[in-house]
Parts: C-alpha cells; sequence; structure tokens
C-alpha cells in the first residue's frame, strides 16, 4: 500500500468567498490577471518542491481566466511555518495552495504547541501521488542491504524533517518494531537537505523519501550505485524494487507488525 506523503491545502472558507466573488463576476474574470501562489514546505530541489513546479507549471491551463502561477519554499519547523502560514496569514481568496506532508494535519490533534492551525478547516485539494516509502543508504555508510543493516555494530544515522512528516514518525515507528540500529537525525529543512547531508556523510541515509521521489531527484546517484534502497516500509512491494525486502518482514513481534501497518 501506498502512502500518502504530501497534499495540497487551502483555508476551506475560500468556497465562501468564491461563491460570493461569483455573485459579481464570472470565475473567469476573476482570475484574470491574477497569479495563484504555491506555498511548499520542503527546500528547493527536494521532493514537495519538484512535485509543485511540476504541478504549477500545468495548474493554470485548467483554471478560467488563465492565471499565472508561481512556487515560493517557505521551509522549517518540519513545514509547520508554511502550513501555519496558509492558515493564519495566507489571503483567503482561492490565490494560495499550500503543499506540506500530509500526516502534519494530525499534529494539532496531539497537541504540538507550534501548530496554528485547525486541520478540518483546511479545504483538500488532492495530492500529487500516492508514494512507496523507502529506506536509502550511502555507499559510504558501508550499509548496502537490509541484512548488512541489521548486523551493524553501530547505528546507521538517519535524516529526517521532524514530527508530523513521514521520514521522522514512520522511521521512529521502523526502531520500535525492528532490530535495525539507527540514530535519528532531525530537523532538515527538506528531502533536499537530506540528500546532500548523506552524500557528504553527515548522515548515512534516510528513510524520508517515497520512491517515485527519489529515482527522480536521486536518479544519478542511484544509477552510479553511491546510493542503496535497502528497505521498503510499505506493506506490498513495489514492482520496481524487486529484491528490496519489506520492513514488516523484520518485525520482532505482532504488535511490531501493527505498527509497521501504520506506517505503510
Amino acid at each position: 500500500m501506498a502512502k500518502t506523503l504530501g497534499v495540497f491545502l487551502l483555508p476551506i472558507f475560500i468556497s465562501v468567498s468564491l461563491v460570493t466573488s461569483a455573485l459579481a463576476a464570472s470565475v473567469e474574470e476573476f482570475y484574470k490577471g491574477k497569479t495563484i501562489q504555491f506555498v511548499v514546505g520542503g527546500s528547493a530541489g527536494g521532493g514537495y518542491d519538484t512535485y509543485t513546479r511540476l504541478i504549477a507549471r500545468h495548474f493554470a491551463q485548467y483554471v478560467p481566466g488563465k492565471p499565472s502561477t508561481v512556487v515560493q519554499n517557505m521551509p522549517g519547523a518540519a513545514m509547520l511555518i508554511a502550513a501555519n502560514y496558509i492558515f493564519n496569514s495566507a489571503p483567503r481568496d482561492g490565490t494560495f495552495i499550500g503543499h506540506w506532508s500530509g500526516p502534519l494535519i494530525l499534529q494539532h490533534m496531539m497537541g504540538n504547541p507550534a501548530v496554528q492551525f485547525e486541520g478540518r478547516k483546511f479545504g483538500w485539494l488532492g495530492m500529487p501521488t500516492a508514494d512507496s516509502l523507502v529506506c536509502i543508504t550511502t555507499d559510504r555508510s558501508g550499509i548496502k542491504t537490509a541484512e548488512e543493516w541489521r548486523k551493524a555494530k553501530t547505528r546507521v544515522k538517519l535524516g529526517a524533517i521532524g514530527r508530523g512528516t513521514s521520514g521522522t514518525d514512520d522511521t521512529k515507528l521502523l526502531a520500535a518494531a525492528t532490530d535495525f540500529p539507527l540514530q535519528l537525525i532531525e530537523g532538515y529543512k527538506g528531502t533536499a537537505d537530506i540528500r546532500a547531508a548523506a552524500e557528504s556523510g553527515e548522515v548515512d541515509g534516510t528513510c524520508a523519501f517515497g520512491w517515485q521521489s527519489a529515482k527522480v531527484t536521486w536518479a544519478n546517484a542511484l544509477r552510479a550505485r553511491q546510493v542503496h534502497v535497502v528497505l521498503q516500509t510499505t506493506l506490498e512491494p513495489h514492482p520496481e524494487l524487486k529484491g528490496v525486502p519489506l520492513a514488516v518482514e523484520y518485525a520482532k513481534t505482532e504488535e511490531g507488525k501493527k505498527l509497521l501497518g501504520i506506517a505503510g
């Protein structure tokens, strides 16, 4: 089963303002000459950024009035800066759209004091793709397979953005459910920063990438075998990753399998 990594959202009360505007002018007249701004919670060059720029490039042709589009990166605080901005500061007229990690929306329910939004009051537009999360290690780490990782004498350092993102939350579930030695290094502003940290040796790898994103944004390193996909954290294998084991196969207990079911 693939996992929802990113979602596009805007304040739900936008629909009210659009209906009001439509009484005075058509939707085409409303959007003509305007700019739709996409706000990305991750840093430039990462998966969230890449998806957003691709969608923004084609988005306007499906909107009456053919507005222009622009992408703004607003990373930080595990994508909460972008989420809080869209909810509290962005205009509520249909011209701002946010994109960040899907699980982040649950943080307000879990009492995160940094959250300044109510998830149910966003308008949900959809997601760019359902990603198949994987764990990737660098060649310099000496870990090329899941078995080598499991038998490692030292903890493997894995880069992540922060709580409320799949790379953090699912990696913590992996640590609780299996015997893989790992150390989670949080605080990166996006998957591009994690990728750079891995390539520089700051971390040994990450479980923050979906395969659909990694095979594009990390393509050169994958081809050169400088990085290795060692584990799939989904419940079903991706057809392009034959031979890469599933994390659930390494669960210590039945409870661990259930935990990894949440991640998958």
